[in-house]
């Protein structure tokens, strides 16, 4: 077993050893995390910022580089939690700020209504709506491909895996 902490909450959870970081986010309840890509490291849902213990965690590998190439906000201290295995003790995450968009229809929803957190783009991590700013029609209106565009991410991942 192995203890990592979770910030700024500052909840330290124990988990099995190469459990993965957004495994065990999730297994605290944490709503935050997602992982649209089902955890194959193609999008920025599970994107993490690492405070502490970088050598405790598991190397990067290539499509985890790729993919936090491509995404706003990223740095040296971005991991992708359905990437990064918990290796050793003394990881410290820091959850992101915002919600990443799971579709089209949960952005849709919010018309009106003002953002509570930062709205970010599930592939690209890019700030959509800032919190405080009013959901608009027009946001929406420019992620209509939204859904698709995650679905063929999903598709392009299991036509490589074949």
């Amino acid at each position: 077993m192995k203890t990592f902490r979770i910030e700024p909450i500052g909840k330290d959870v124990d988990v099995r050893t190469a459990s993965t970081v957004v495994s065990a986010l999730l297994a605290q309840g944490n709503g935050q995390v997602k992982q649209i890509c089902g955890g194959k490291g193609l999008c920025a849902t599970c994107h993490i910022k690492i405070g502490a213990g970088h050598d405790a965690l598991s190397p990067l590998g290539q499509r985890e580089k790729r993919t936090l190439s491509l995404l706003s906000g990223a740095d040296g201290d971005s991991r992708l939690g359905c990437q990064a295995k918990i290796l050793g003790n003394g990881v410290v995450v820091q959850l992101p700020d915002g919600i990443y968009l799971e579709s089209l229809a949960q952005l849709d929803a919010l018309v009106g209504r003002r953002a509570e957190e930062p709205l970010r783009h599930p592939l690209t991590g890019i700030v959509l709506v800032s919190a405080g700013k009013i959901i608009t029609r027009s946001t929406v209106n420019v992620l209509r491909n939204l859904d698709l565009d995650v679905v063929e991410m999903l598709k392009r991942s299991d036509d490589a895996a074949m």
